[in-house]
This record gives C-alpha cells, sequence and structure tokens, in this order.
C-alpha cells in the first residue's frame, strides 16, 4: 500500500546524472511503486536540483532493509569523523 507521504528536505551537496556533476538542493522521500526495481513497493529517493529541471535527478529505488542500512552506514560514517569534518562552508585546506 501506497503511504502518498513524502518527506522533503532542503539540502547542500553534488550528485551525478546524465548531465554530469550538479549542485543538489532538495530531497524526497516516500514509499511507493518503484519504476525499476523488480518489487511492489520500495522506498523512494530523489535527489534534485530543481531550478535545473528534470535531468538533474538523482533517483534511489531502496528494498526496506537496504534502506535501514544505508540510514545505520550514514550514521556510522558521521560517528567515525571528527565533528565538522563536512560540515557546510567547511573548505578544503590550503597545500
Amino acid at each position: 500500500m501506497c503511504t502518498y507521504l513524502t518527506e522533503k528536505i532542503a539540502l547542500e551537496g553534488s550528485g551525478k546524472g546524465t548531465p554530469g556533476w550538479f549542485p543538489v538542493t532538495q530531497a524526497a522521500v516516500y514509499v511507493d511503486h518503484p519504476q525499476h526495481h523488480p518489487q511492489e513497493h520500495t522506498v523512494n529517493i530523489d535527489f534534485t536540483n530543481p531550478e535545473r529541471g528534470p535531468s538533474a535527478r538523482v533517483a534511489l529505488e531502496l528494498t526496506e532493509e537496504a534502506a535501514r542500512d544505508l540510514v545505520d552506514a550514514i550514521q556510522r560514517a558521521l560517528d567515525s569523523a571528527p565533528d565538522g569534518l563536512a560540515a557546510a562552508g567547511r573548505r578544503p585546506a590550503a597545500v
């Protein structure tokens, strides 16, 4: 059953799609029928930049287990790095 609930967040990052790398400014997360994955429902995540049109999109269709594993992996990666290392506004140190 589709929930028809979409969680949208503004974010700062980069994604690589058909046009190459582009700034990602938004993510949408929802449970719905997948377009490609051979399963009835998936957790879908769209990373987009609406200002750049429909080609500025990276889409994921994950099983529930894979989505939960991804959340855990992100948390472990963040926990293993010093606080603020990947924070917004932080730029590479001069070499």
